[in-house]
């Protein structure tokens, strides 16, 4: 969530960044609604956490009510010198306006490519369309399913061109579109933990529609870790599709408004509330929660595999990450950040997250805060710090260096929200989908939005 503009959903790898295309009109597709096959798809990772976008206030008003009809546009790929597309069956591709470009009744492999802003689609054979301005869209006319790049995806496509190449959005019903979400936000599951599905199913349904944007924009939300991981129809599963319709229209509410549900990994034993993490006003749904076990000593996310993780720095890593990272969230002299003398726990927070992690060099004294702590704590070009919920033991070297740091922790991810693997503990308990989510956003309810 390196932008301002929604929630942090939830946990697993860093970030993508998401290069914003140019902006031509936008094309208006009709997009027709499908069944999804009920085969199941390959195994896939058990929730991780993605950080994502920073709170941001859901709209008052809504006017929708059947969310998952709903189409959402689905940012795929940018800055892309060709796209190619195919269907199983008939297939047209239409300009802006929606006026017929060509029209394929076989099935055959199409390649679209720009010259400046100019786009056009191009046969197997090298027949092509007309060149038609800023945007091309592609629709299957039988199966409903296309292939873009080798991946298969429902509903339609847009392709933009623009000075630095073309960018590709799906035009997709939004619970089509969580087909392809659910299964790899939470994993493949089994019919164990369908509450759980289904509760992930609801928190995503719910990201989903509050991060519509105007039509003057391209698209709604990016296919990545930026927002929700989307995988088309490659990512669909029986049971993630089951709780899709399962819980077909009902997103989570908060005093009549659509809420925007943050959700993470493993909490390590208890959730954090919003300030905690990031720097934005606490919500009154999003506060900390225990996911202790009544009555024993453990906790529903502790069969997470990263319950419990430990990671060390040794002297030149950790250098080497103040000095690639501290600028970045922290005003350094010269950005020179020095050699690290000593690292300790400034604060912490109501859930016992580190809220200030205080580090001395011989450059100065930096203070990092909240979830900016996990993205200098690492190796440069590794991977973020599982969670801000640690401790920390500083081995000091012969001159006054630290010689290795131990930093051991609990949970993965942000924390705020949903614990995915708390959730799934929680089915496997018994648990339904309306208890998980009123237990992990507390005053909250599930239902069609107003």
């Amino acid at each position: 969530m390196r932008s301002k503009r929604g929630l942090v959903v939830i946990g697993l790898a860093a970030a993508a960044t998401c290069t914003r295309p140019a902006n031509p009109e936008p094309v208006v597709v009709a997009v027709p609604v499908y069944t999804p096959p009920r085969d199941s798809q390959p195994m896939r990772r058990a929730p991780d956490a993605p950080e994502r976008r920073p709170y941001t206030p859901p709209p008052r008003r809504l006017d929708v009510r059947d969310v998952g009809d709903t189409t959402i546009r689905v940012l795929l790929s940018t800055r892309q010198t060709t796209v190619q597309v195919a269907a199983p069956g008939a297939l047209e591709f239409s300009d802006r306006e929606g006026n017929l470009l060509t029209r394929a009744a076989q099935s055959g492999a199409w390649r679209i490519e720009r010259d400046g802003r100019r786009v056009r689609a191009v046969r197997s054979n090298g027949a092509g369309s007309r060149w038609t301005d800023g945007a091309i869209a592609a629709k299957s006319g039988d199966t409903g399913l296309l292939s873009i790049g080798g991946k298969p995806y429902r509903g339609s496509i847009v392709v933009y061109a623009s000075d630095s190449g073309l960018s590709v959005v799906n035009v997709v019903r939004i619970d089509d579109y969580l087909r392809g979400v659910v299964p790899i936000e939470i994993g493949t599951r089994s019919l164990g933990d369908s509450a759980a599905v289904q509760a992930q199913a609801i928190t995503a349904r719910s990201y989903a529609y509050i991060h519509l944007s105007p039509a003057t924009r391209l698209y709604d939300l990016t296919g990545g870790t930026l927002d929700q991981v989307y995988g088309g129809v490659a990512a669909e599963t029986e049971v993630g599709s089951q709780a899709v319709e399962s819980t077909q229209t009902l997103v989570l509410k908060y005093a009549g408004r659509i809420v925007n549900a943050p959700y993470s990994s493993t909490c390590g034993g208890e959730t954090a509330a919003a300030s905690e993490i990031w720097r934005s006003e606490d919500e009154p749904y999003l506060q900390h929660v225990s996911d202790k076990i009544p009555g024993t000593e453990r906790y529903y996310c502790d069969i997470a595999p990263r319950f419990r993780w430990t990671r060390t720095l040794d002297e030149p890593q950790l250098n080497a990450a103040l000095a690639q990272y501290l600028t970045k969230y922290v005003s350094v002299p010269d950005r020179r950040a020095g050699v690290a003398q000593s690292v300790v726990v400034g604060s912490r927070t109501v859930s016992g997250r580190v809220g200030t992690l205080v580090i001395t060099t011989d450059r100065g004294r930096f203070t990092l805060r909240g979830n900016d702590i996990r993205y200098v704590m690492r190796p440069p070009g590794g991977e973020i710090l599982n969670s801000t919920y640690f401790s920390v033991l500083a081995t000091p070297g012969a001159d006054g260096a630290i010689a290795k740091l131990t930093l051991s922790g609990m949970g993965y991810g942000h924390g705020v929200g949903m614990c995915q693997w708390g959730a799934i503990g929680r089915a496997r308990a018994g648990q339904d989908f309306r208890t998980i989510l009123r237990t992990y956003y507390p005053g909250t309810t599930v239902g069609p939005p107003e």
